[in-house]
């Protein structure tokens, strides 16, 4: 983005031409690195990556930004607490812009493969199952029983024939699920009949995730409005960290916003219920006294403790992928270590150009 377009999505949060966009999209490098490489407007710059060529950066514009300024608009605070704050505050002291052209397509590496595709492939994809409405769930975690009823719940809540999951890969630290147990973990629902196969399609979607709260709904909102979906759920706290943004403001952010040609779900919270024996609805169950959450500690609690689950809080056949995921990618463990960060099959490669 040019300086024009990151100040109208700060203080507006749409482009300058006025349309929605609600997170700032730079390249930052410093004034140093500039200098030496002799960069200035008007160059062609090559971008590598892995040491490859990948794309070409017509450079139009070079400027700086106020990134205090741009850390209290988009993330509401300047607290370097936050992640998103905290990355802000990384960047390099000057912004270059301009349009991409990709010159050489990055090969994507098993297993996301099978689940790698582009928002054009998507669209022909739902428009060979016959999917006119779709709703989008947006994942970082292996899924349990309650996401599992998030997904059932949004589908019907949206009148939908299908349910992308587009999980989010990439960018990881120590602790998170790794990638593979995440992916293959959503798509054996499908496999195993807990979703249709005809009604549940698992994607895959590499962003470094900023923790913005309610703009970050309206960003992810918009990237699966270009898959195709048209129908997005949006959970307690989606996209948030902490404190700093109201348990549903990711779904109250969208009374705000124009007809963005994707609609908001409100999913409140699934847990499970001792006295209804079963897995119960926030909106719908009356013994909220009762109620026993399937969080992320408490799953996280069945896979480290080598025991069998209940269905109601992790399907076993999730369990059992998780657990070969760890002996195959994970270095034995379904959570992130530095060996595997270290040491990982990259999502993708850049081929070497003779």
């Amino acid at each position: 983005m040019g300086r024009a377009d990151v100040d109208s999505v700060v203080r507006h949060m749409t482009l300058a031409n006025g349309y929605v966009w609600s997170i700032p999209m730079v390249l930052d490098v410093s004034e140093e690195e500039l200098s030496s490489l002799g960069v200035r407007e008007g160059a062609s710059v090559l971008l590598t990556h892995q040491d490859q060529p990948l794309a070409v950066l017509e450079v139009e514009e070079i400027f700086s930004y106020d990134k205090e300024f741009l850390a209290q608009h988009v993330y509401g605070t300047t607290d370097e607490a936050h992640p998103g704050v905290l990355r802000t505050y990384s960047f390099q002291d000057r912004f270059v812009a301009g349009p991409i052209t990709l010159v050489n397509p990055p090969v994507i590496n098993p297993p996301y493969d099978r689940f790698w595709r582009t928002p054009r492939q998507l669209r022909e994809r739902f428009a060979e199952l016959g999917w006119t409405k779709v709703v989008a769930h947006q994942t970082r975690n292996v899924p349990h029983s309650g996401h599992e009823w998030m997904m059932k719940g949004a589908y019907l809540a949206a009148e939908a024939q299908g349910i992308l999951v587009s999980a989010v890969i990439g960018e990881k630290k120590p602790g998170d699920y790794i990638d593979e147990a995440i992916v293959l973990g959503h798509d054996k629902l499908r496999e195993s009949g807990f979703i249709r196969p005809d009604v549940h399609q698992t994607s895959t979607l590499m962003w470094d995730m900023r923790y913005a709260g309610p703009r970050e709904a309206v960003f992810h909102a918009l990237v699966r409005k270009n898959m195709g979906c048209t129908h997005h759920m949006f959970g307690r706290d989606h996209a948030g960290v902490g404190n700093y943004y109201g348990t549903y403001a990711a779904h109250e952010i969208f009374d705000q916003l124009p007809d963005l040609g994707i609609k908001s779900v409100l999913t409140l919270e699934w847990w499970y219920c001792p006295v209804c024996e079963s897995v119960a609805y926030e909106g719908l169950c009356g013994h909220r006294e009762h109620k026993q959450d399937l969080s992320g500690t408490f799953i996280r609690s069945i896979i480290q403790g080598g025991t069998e689950p209940a269905s109601v809080s992790l399907r076993g056949e999730v369990l059992e992928v998780v657990r070969e995921c760890a002996d195959t990618y994970g270095f034995g463990s379904p959570f992130v270590t530095e060996a595997y960060l270290e040491n990982r099959t990259p999502v993708m490669s850049i081929p070497a150009l003779n």
